[in-house]
Protein backbone atom coordinates (compact mmCIF):
# COMPACT_ATOMS: atom_id res chain seq x y z
CA UNK A 1 0.00 0.00 0.00
CA UNK A 2 1.56 3.35 -1.00
CA UNK A 3 2.64 5.71 1.71
CA UNK A 4 0.23 8.65 1.85
CA UNK A 5 3.10 10.96 2.61
CA UNK A 6 4.90 9.92 -0.58
CA UNK A 7 1.77 10.11 -2.80
CA UNK A 8 1.91 13.07 -5.20
CA UNK A 9 -0.47 15.86 -4.25
CA UNK A 10 -2.72 17.32 -6.98
CA UNK A 11 -1.52 20.61 -8.36
CA UNK A 12 -3.66 23.51 -9.45
CA UNK A 13 -2.90 22.61 -13.06
CA UNK A 14 -4.15 18.97 -12.74
CA UNK A 15 -7.33 20.11 -10.98
CA UNK A 16 -8.10 22.66 -13.70
CA UNK A 17 -7.31 20.13 -16.44
CA UNK A 18 -9.66 17.55 -14.86
CA UNK A 19 -12.44 20.11 -14.54
CA UNK A 20 -12.11 21.13 -18.18
CA UNK A 21 -12.26 17.47 -19.27
CA UNK A 22 -15.38 16.77 -17.23
CA UNK A 23 -17.07 19.95 -18.44
CA UNK A 24 -16.38 19.10 -22.05
CA UNK A 25 -17.81 15.61 -21.58
CA UNK A 26 -20.98 16.99 -20.01
CA UNK A 27 -21.39 19.51 -22.82
CA UNK A 28 -20.98 16.93 -25.57
CA UNK A 29 -23.07 14.10 -24.01
CA UNK A 30 -26.53 15.58 -24.72
CA UNK A 31 -25.64 16.04 -28.39
CA UNK A 32 -24.45 12.46 -28.66
CA UNK A 33 -27.70 11.18 -27.09
CA UNK A 34 -29.98 13.44 -29.17
CA UNK A 35 -30.11 11.23 -32.32
CA UNK A 36 -31.07 8.19 -30.23
CA UNK A 37 -33.77 10.13 -28.38
CA UNK A 38 -35.11 11.48 -31.67
CA UNK A 39 -35.28 7.98 -33.10
CA UNK A 40 -37.34 6.80 -30.13
CA UNK A 41 -39.74 9.75 -30.30
CA UNK A 42 -40.33 9.28 -34.01
CA UNK A 43 -41.86 5.79 -33.82
CA UNK A 44 -43.48 4.79 -37.12
CA UNK A 45 -47.29 4.51 -36.85
CA UNK A 46 -48.64 0.99 -36.50
CA UNK A 47 -51.94 -0.07 -38.06
CA UNK A 48 -54.26 -2.14 -35.91
CA UNK A 49 -57.84 -3.28 -35.94
CA UNK A 50 -60.08 -2.96 -32.90
CA UNK A 51 -63.73 -3.74 -32.42
CA UNK A 52 -65.04 -1.02 -30.11
CA UNK A 53 -68.58 -1.48 -28.82
CA UNK A 54 -69.40 -3.65 -31.82
CA UNK A 55 -67.91 -1.27 -34.38
CA UNK A 56 -64.88 -2.41 -36.38
CA UNK A 57 -62.17 0.26 -36.51
CA UNK A 58 -58.81 0.51 -38.23
CA UNK A 59 -56.40 2.89 -36.51
CA UNK A 60 -52.89 4.10 -37.35
CA UNK A 61 -51.24 4.80 -34.02
CA UNK A 62 -47.89 5.61 -32.52
CA UNK A 63 -46.85 2.30 -30.89
CA UNK A 64 -46.57 4.11 -27.55
CA UNK A 65 -50.25 5.09 -27.53
CA UNK A 66 -52.11 3.66 -24.56
CA UNK A 67 -55.39 1.87 -25.11
CA UNK A 68 -57.06 4.65 -23.14
CA UNK A 69 -55.73 7.38 -25.43
CA UNK A 70 -56.59 5.30 -28.50
CA UNK A 71 -60.19 5.05 -27.31
CA UNK A 72 -60.58 8.67 -26.26
CA UNK A 73 -58.56 10.47 -28.92
CA UNK A 74 -58.90 8.19 -31.95
CA UNK A 75 -62.03 6.07 -31.50
CA UNK A 76 -64.22 8.85 -30.11
CA UNK A 77 -65.30 6.97 -26.98
CA UNK A 78 -65.03 9.27 -23.99
CA UNK A 79 -66.61 6.95 -21.41
CA UNK A 80 -63.27 5.69 -20.08
CA UNK A 81 -61.83 8.54 -18.02
CA UNK A 82 -58.23 9.58 -17.57
CA UNK A 83 -58.05 9.89 -13.80
CA UNK A 84 -54.66 9.07 -12.31
CA UNK A 85 -53.23 7.63 -15.58
CA UNK A 86 -51.24 5.25 -13.36
CA UNK A 87 -53.67 2.36 -12.93
CA UNK A 88 -54.57 3.33 -9.38
CA UNK A 89 -58.12 4.71 -9.67
CA UNK A 90 -59.97 2.46 -12.13
CA UNK A 91 -61.73 5.30 -13.96
CA UNK A 92 -60.37 3.99 -17.27
CA UNK A 93 -61.69 0.42 -16.84
CA UNK A 94 -62.87 -1.28 -20.04
CA UNK A 95 -63.69 -4.86 -20.99
CA UNK A 96 -61.12 -6.43 -23.29
CA UNK A 97 -62.59 -9.60 -24.77
CA UNK A 98 -64.89 -9.57 -21.75
CA UNK A 99 -62.15 -9.17 -19.12
CA UNK A 100 -61.69 -6.10 -16.92
CA UNK A 101 -58.63 -4.08 -17.97
CA UNK A 102 -57.15 -0.75 -16.90
CA UNK A 103 -56.82 0.84 -20.31
CA UNK A 104 -54.24 3.42 -19.20
CA UNK A 105 -51.71 0.68 -18.40
CA UNK A 106 -51.61 -1.15 -21.72
CA UNK A 107 -50.54 -0.20 -25.24
CA UNK A 108 -53.20 -0.26 -27.93
CA UNK A 109 -50.92 -2.08 -30.40
CA UNK A 110 -50.84 -5.09 -28.10
CA UNK A 111 -54.54 -5.70 -28.72
CA UNK A 112 -54.80 -5.90 -32.48
CA UNK A 113 -57.97 -7.78 -33.44
CA UNK A 114 -59.48 -7.75 -29.96
CA UNK A 115 -62.87 -6.50 -28.82
CA UNK A 116 -63.19 -3.56 -26.45
CA UNK A 117 -66.36 -2.66 -24.58
CA UNK A 118 -66.70 0.70 -22.85
CA UNK A 119 -69.63 2.08 -20.90
CA UNK A 120 -71.09 3.29 -24.21
CA UNK A 121 -71.52 -0.33 -25.29
CA UNK A 122 -73.04 -1.76 -22.11
CA UNK A 123 -76.71 -0.97 -22.77
CA UNK A 124 -78.86 -2.90 -25.26
CA UNK A 125 -80.08 -0.01 -27.36
CA UNK A 126 -82.36 2.07 -25.15
CA UNK A 127 -82.57 -0.71 -22.58
CA UNK A 128 -80.12 -0.19 -19.73
CA UNK A 129 -77.92 -2.99 -18.49
CA UNK A 130 -79.02 -4.21 -15.02
CA UNK A 131 -75.87 -2.66 -13.53
CA UNK A 132 -76.67 0.73 -15.07
CA UNK A 133 -80.25 0.56 -13.86
CA UNK A 134 -79.14 -0.45 -10.36
CA UNK A 135 -76.68 2.44 -10.18
CA UNK A 136 -79.53 4.83 -10.97
CA UNK A 137 -81.95 3.19 -8.55
CA UNK A 138 -79.43 3.27 -5.69
CA UNK A 139 -78.02 6.70 -6.52
CA UNK A 140 -74.59 5.07 -6.66
CA UNK A 141 -72.69 8.16 -7.79
CA UNK A 142 -72.15 11.78 -6.92
CA UNK A 143 -69.82 13.72 -9.24
CA UNK A 144 -70.01 10.87 -11.78
CA UNK A 145 -66.37 10.97 -12.89
CA UNK A 146 -65.63 7.42 -11.75
CA UNK A 147 -69.07 6.05 -12.62
CA UNK A 148 -68.29 4.74 -16.10
CA UNK A 149 -65.32 2.77 -14.79
CA UNK A 150 -67.35 1.53 -11.81
CA UNK A 151 -70.16 0.30 -14.06
CA UNK A 152 -67.88 -1.43 -16.56
CA UNK A 153 -65.91 -3.04 -13.75
CA UNK A 154 -69.13 -4.22 -12.10
CA UNK A 155 -70.35 -5.75 -15.38
CA UNK A 156 -67.07 -7.62 -15.71
CA UNK A 157 -67.23 -8.72 -12.08
CA UNK A 158 -70.71 -10.20 -12.43
CA UNK A 159 -69.46 -12.15 -15.42
CA UNK A 160 -66.48 -13.42 -13.41
CA UNK A 161 -68.44 -14.19 -10.24
CA UNK A 162 -72.16 -14.68 -10.90
CA UNK A 163 -74.19 -14.43 -7.72
CA UNK A 164 -71.40 -12.66 -5.83
CA UNK A 165 -72.19 -12.03 -2.18
CA UNK A 166 -72.46 -8.56 -0.68
CA UNK A 167 -69.48 -9.09 1.61
CA UNK A 168 -67.26 -10.00 -1.33
CA UNK A 169 -68.11 -6.94 -3.45
CA UNK A 170 -65.81 -4.37 -1.71
CA UNK A 171 -62.71 -6.50 -2.24
CA UNK A 172 -63.66 -7.43 -5.81
CA UNK A 173 -64.21 -3.75 -6.67
CA UNK A 174 -61.21 -2.43 -4.72
CA UNK A 175 -59.45 -1.33 -7.91
CA UNK A 176 -62.13 1.29 -8.58
CA UNK A 177 -61.94 4.36 -6.36
CA UNK A 178 -64.75 6.82 -5.68
CA UNK A 179 -63.41 10.09 -4.34
CA UNK A 180 -66.95 11.09 -3.35
CA UNK A 181 -67.10 7.94 -1.18
CA UNK A 182 -70.37 6.55 -2.55
CA UNK A 183 -69.14 3.04 -1.77
CA UNK A 184 -72.17 1.89 0.23
CA UNK A 185 -74.54 2.79 -2.61
CA UNK A 186 -72.20 1.24 -5.20
CA UNK A 187 -72.11 -1.99 -3.19
CA UNK A 188 -75.91 -2.04 -2.90
CA UNK A 189 -76.27 -1.39 -6.64
CA UNK A 190 -73.97 -4.26 -7.56
CA UNK A 191 -75.77 -6.58 -5.15
CA UNK A 192 -79.10 -5.69 -6.77
CA UNK A 193 -77.69 -6.13 -10.27
CA UNK A 194 -76.19 -9.48 -9.29
CA UNK A 195 -79.59 -10.72 -8.10
CA UNK A 196 -81.26 -9.42 -11.27
CA UNK A 197 -78.77 -11.06 -13.63
CA UNK A 198 -78.83 -14.34 -11.71
CA UNK A 199 -82.62 -14.37 -11.85
CA UNK A 200 -82.61 -13.58 -15.57
CA UNK A 201 -80.23 -16.46 -16.30
CA UNK A 202 -82.42 -18.83 -14.28
CA UNK A 203 -85.47 -18.22 -16.43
Amino acid sequence: MPDEASSPKPTRRTVVRGGVTIGAALAVAPHLAAPAAAAVSEGAPRRLALTVNGQDLTLDLDPRTSLLDALREHAGTTGPKKGCNQGACGACTVLLDGQRVLSCLTFAVLHDGQEVTTVEGIADGDRLHPVQQAFMDHDAFQCGFCTSGQIVSAVGLLSEEPGITKDRIPEAMSGNLCRCAAYCNIRDAIETASAATTQAKGR
